[in-house]
């Protein structure tokens, strides 16, 4: 230490002043941006509770999402998540319970590095890890002796994480600004009304999302499981999303400059062409092939292994998406998983995954898809049809099936009656698990004016980060069928005629544009992918 402060006194002796100036300017701009992010101040992004995970989300206490959503007693979890690098990348499998995050109403998780103990000298030198809740974790005072503990950085210099970092905190603090300020411009759209939890929020993290999100995808894999996907059908997110995120302008070629990593993976395409009911273990040749995917990205790149997997994304529109993604236990606990069929009973965790709508595009177009008559020219109350599927359509078709001329509830219409008709002439569509939450009837209502009705146990809607669902939907309990007449026509026709004209202005969120446009369901994707970024602060890597 001591040679260090002789070394740094000689060098200010002998250091011009024009040298000096010019040295020291960008290095005291660069440590202003960092220092942003050792603030002594509570107030982070998600702190606030204008998303839903922070305290009580306004679907919660209908879809049984509050266990889920619940903070431990002790107001935090600290792990200790225990890994290896052997010879450029090879890890050590984790147990699926030393993957255990909580991210529900904490500052952004810092992730850092500790001394090796004689512990871990005894077990090979693995590298340790902290993912903490506890904000003495997040960057020391400047004012201290002691360097950062970047281990990149070297003789003042600072490394792209921690650049990247200093942005995302300033992208942090003028989102907290904007909780209560001003709208800003915006040429395209300026989203304002009751639909959103809070617009002004939400629009400037979209926009600081289009000024410097970057999206490292790994080119690793070939067609048809990778990079590709259906483009048409109910799985249609998926090979829409992996095709125009890959030409997009979020894309970057360089690693080291992207704040998030994409495992360009197809599960519909892995449950096609790899999926054999014949063999024993079903499960097994699926899940085999993403594991090897990410052992090879792994072994290959430094990226998952310096987070376990926290700054990665994949995305799912199947069904099996979840189970297929516990292939991999930091992928499944630490990763944010965009998914269609976001249950939390199934392990979804709103704080880090993505639940994202599931859209049935016939021939892989919107022709014909939006648009419907105005509240006035809707005959029926409600309209549903569909097969039996899971516990909740049962109850429906028992109690209201071909019982009442104004609730249109069938389980195969009659020939020649059009299912789009039908929910262009009815006030409200039902939107009713299957076997799975997830299901195109949220959209399908929300494209075609009909009000969405969700009646769905221990489901997160599709954004529901930034979109508040009671303001343009009505989300009703399995308990309450047998009195759903009577709770739809309790709302009054202003309060219907409300939520229709929300729900066309909310549908522009969920369209499909090729190319995509600002603010559709491609970006919607993305910046909940960025909101999830947001909520985490990679140190000490």
């Amino acid at each position: 230490m001591e040679g260090c402060k002789s070394r740094m006194c000689s060098w200010w002796m002998t250091s011009s002043s024009k040298i000096l100036f010019g040295l020291m300017v960008p290095l005291i701009v660069v440590t202003g941006l960092v220092a942003l992010m050792g603030s002594s101040s509570s107030n982070w992004l998600f702190k606030s509770n204008y998303y839903p995970w922070v305290s009580s989300a306004p679907f919660a206490g209908n879809l049984n999402l509050s266990a889920a959503l619940s903070t431990p007693k002790d107001g935090g979890v600290r792990l200790d998540l225990r890994w290896r690098v052997v010879g450029g990348g090879e890890r050590e499998d984790a147990r699926s319970d030393d993957y255990g995050l909580n991210r529900s109403a904490s500052p952004p998780l810092a992730v850092e590095t500790r001394e090796h103990t004689q512990e871990d000298i005894v077990e090979k030198k693995e590298e340790i890890l902290i993912i903490s809740r506890n904000r003495s974790h997040i960057l020391p005072s400047f004012n201290e002796t002691h360097a950062l503990p970047m281990s990149s950085r070297t003789k003042g210099k600072f490394s792209n994480l921690e650049m990247l970092e200093a942005k995302l905190q300033q992208a942090r603090a003028a989102i907290r600004e904007a909780k209560n300020g001003n709208q800003m411009k915006d040429s395209d759209y300026i989203p304002t009304g009751p639909i959103y939890l809070n617009s002004n929020a939400f629009h400037r993290s979209y926009l600081e999302m289009e000024k410097q999100l970057k999206v490292f995808v790994y080119e690793e894999g070939e067609h048809p499981i990778f990079h590709n996907g259906p483009c048409g059908s109910i799985y249609s997110v998926e090979g829409y999303f992996i095709h125009n995120l890959e030409i997009s302008n979020f894309r970057t070629r360089d690693p080291d400059n992207a704040q998030i990593y994409f495992l360009p993976i197809s599960v519909t395409s892995i449950v096609h062409f790899i999926y054999d009911k014949n063999i024993k273990h079903r499960w097994r040749p699926m899940k085999q092939t993403v594991k090897d995917y990410v052992d090879l990205i792994a072994g290959k790149y430094q990226y998952w292994n310096r987070s376990l997997g926290v700054d990665h994304f994949m995305l799912s529109c199947h069904d099996w998406g979840p189970e297929i993604s516990k292939s991999v236990p930091e992928l499944f606990k630490n990763s944010v998983r965009a998914l269609c069929n976001a249950n939390t009973s199934e392990g979804f965790e709103p704080s880090k995954d993505v639940s994202i709508p599931e859209i049935n595009l016939p021939g892989g177009r919107m022709n014909g898809l939006i648009g419907g008559p105005s509240p006035s020219r809707r005959p029926f109350l409600v309209f549903f049809a569909g097969g039996l599927h899971g516990p909740i359509r049962p109850i429906l078709l028992e109690h209201w099936e071909n019982k009442d001329e104004d609730v249109q509830i069938h389980k195969y219409l009659p020939k020649n009656v059009s299912y789009s008709a039908m929910m262009r002439k009815s006030k409200y569509c039902l939107c009713p698990s299957g076997y799975e939450v997830a299901s195109p009837r949220m959209v399908e209502a929300l494209y075609t004016g009909c009000v969405p009705v969700l009646i769905k146990d221990h489901y997160v809607p599709p954004f529901s980060d930034v979109l508040n669902w009671k303001s343009f939907a009505v989300i009703m309990p399995k308990e309450d069928i047998p009195n759903m007449k009577k709770i739809l026509t309790a709302i009054s026709t202003r309060q219907y005629i409300r939520m229709q004209r929300r729900g066309k202005q909310v549908r522009r969120h969920f369209e499909v544009n090729v190319p995509p446009k600002r603010y559709d369901v491609f970006h919607m994707i993305l910046h909940s992918v960025w909101l999830r970024r947001l909520n985490i602060q990679l140190l000490g890597l």
